[in-house]
């Protein structure tokens, strides 16, 4: 594994941090008070969301490798929780490459010492933006061959991004830098399933100093406008599943698709 070690690594523990909080939400032990206190003000209905979208993540990875997948790039990767992506589908195509990026430092630290990869396949890591998406492009090139298809996932990162930061043309400037028969995999927060629960959330997110940007579904569709949506489509977290029954069918506030580049 590589990484991006000219970047800064210093920590700011006085304010929550989202891939911190999401540690938390998983029961991880990668965060601090600031991060612990947002996460014990939100609603129990959070931390099974966190759950939700960490297992929609391993189906849909796991399948684009069991169909022929072997370039992933991971933005918003968060702090390394196993199984990681790499070790998702490295388990299935060995030979896999996968590059990460995050924006928080504490990710990069762990990254150096826990994104193994297999012999036969690579992982890299950059400490960068999903606002800045020129640079982690022209970074993850030097992993990545963008001329055969990769897939790209945004794990419940977009509802970090308002529309202001112009979160849709985030997204599109990423997916037009992939050739045809790549892939995006996306995730995002509902404001429309359970909307008392998302505004407890947003709110709570706001006192730590978090702003979110939770969307309805006809909003989170259009970050695959263009795309050719993947059977079940845009479902929740919970329902979306290649070709059988998701495992458990439970309520989820979470929106989750994968769609192919054409």
């Amino acid at each position: 594994m590589t990484t991006d070690s000219q970047q800064s690594v210093q920590i700011d523990t006085s304010r929550a941090h989202p891939a911190r909080v999401y540690d938390w939400l998983l029961g991880g032990k990668d965060n601090y008070p600031v991060d612990e206190a947002v996460g014990e003000r939100l609603p129990p209905e959070a931390r099974d969301g966190a759950r939700q979208n960490r297992q929609f993540m391993h189906r849909a990875a796991a399948w684009l490798a069991s169909q022929g997948t072997d370039q992933f790039l991971d933005i918003g990767t968060g702090i390394p929780t196993e199984p990681n992506l790499h070790q998702v589908v490295q388990n299935v195509v060995p030979a896999a490459k996968v590059v990460y990026a995050d924006n928080d430092p504490i990710v990069l630290r762990h990254a150096e010492a826990l994104l193994i990869s297999t012999r036969e396949g690579a992982t890299d890591y950059i400490q960068a933006d999903v606002r800045d998406p020129e640079s982690i492009v022209k970074h993850a090139r030097r992993v990545l061959d963008f001329d055969r298809p990769v897939a790209l996932s945004l794990i419940a990162l977009m509802h970090f991004i308002s529309d202001e930061q112009d979160a849709h043309g985030i997204v599109r400037a990423l997916v037009d830098t992939l050739p045809s028969g790549s892939h995006l995999i996306l995730s995002h927060a509902s404001s429309d399933l359970f909307p008392e629960l998302s505004d407890q959330v947003v709110a709570e997110y706001a006192k730590g100093g978090i702003q979110l940007a939770f969307r309805p579904h006809p909003e989170v569709e259009r970050f695959f406008d263009g795309l050719d949506l993947v059977a079940p489509g845009l479902v929740t977290a919970t329902e979306w599943a290649p070709s059988s029954p998701a495992a458990e069918a439970e309520p989820s506030g979470i929106y989750a698709g994968v769609a192919r580049v054409r």
